[in-house]
């Protein structure tokens, strides 16, 4: 059977022109990926990058249960004009500990992931509750529900630190035990700002230089 023959065949199969196409695409993934699951530096966490506190871990979950990450993404790609206008691109090690990741790929709004130390915490709580008060082309929506909401009820703590334990996050049991109390006191917006000021603070000091 020539190879023009063959061609034609597989255009008028339609059963056979599927699996053609999926069985190219599934060499095309593989050797993408195959390459990347014993790549070590894609597996382990930069020299600054720690587990998640229980407040970070809390001010995660109210950043996602609110949508923030459906108009900010949280990867800076290694381009000039995005490290220029954002800080250091992203590293792989960074993202050990993130579960689900944040990455996106909209941006209505800025990157955040070099967000952490550049606004003090009381610019990030007018920001949250009224966007426009300190960025006034925002349009941003405002969230003041998380400054009368108690963050010791956004969901069990103890539960999600020992589910992310099981998955090889190095908790301490004394970290786990302290998760409750760490959270005594304090807003969702508390929580969530805590988040914000340390997303981008795991690259090492080095790097940033």
């Amino acid at each position: 059977m020539s190879a023009l023959s063959l061609h034609k065949r597989i255009e008028e199969n339609t059963g056979l022109l599927i699996f053609g196409i999926l069985f190219v695409s599934s060499i095309g993934g593989l050797v993408q990926i195959l390459p990347v699951l014993n790549q070590e530096s894609l597996q382990e966490p930069t020299a600054n990058t720690k587990p998640y506190t229980a407040v970070e871990l809390t001010g995660r979950d109210i950043y996602i249960r609110e949508g923030c990450s459906v108009c900010h993404s949280q990867q800076i790609r290694p381009l000039i004009a995005e490290v220029e206008r954002y800080g250091p691109y992203s590293r792989a090690g960074e993202f050990v500990y993130d579960r689900p990741f944040l990455w996106g790929s909209k941006r209505t709004g800025p990157d955040l992931h070099r967000i952490g130390g550049k606004f003090s915490d009381d610019w990030h709580r007018v920001h949250l509750i009224d966007p426009r008060a300190v960025v006034p082309e925002s349009i941003m929506p405002g969230y003041p529900w998380l400054a009368s909401r108690d963050a010791s009820q956004t969901g069990d703590i103890v539960a999600k630190m020992q589910a992310l334990s099981t998955l090889g996050h190095p908790y301490t049991q004394e970290q786990i035990d302290a998760a409750e109390s760490d959270l005594e006191g304090l807003l969702e917006i508390d929580a969530l700002i805590v988040y914000l000021q340390m997303l981008g603070t795991g690259l090492d000091e080095e790097i940033i230089r």
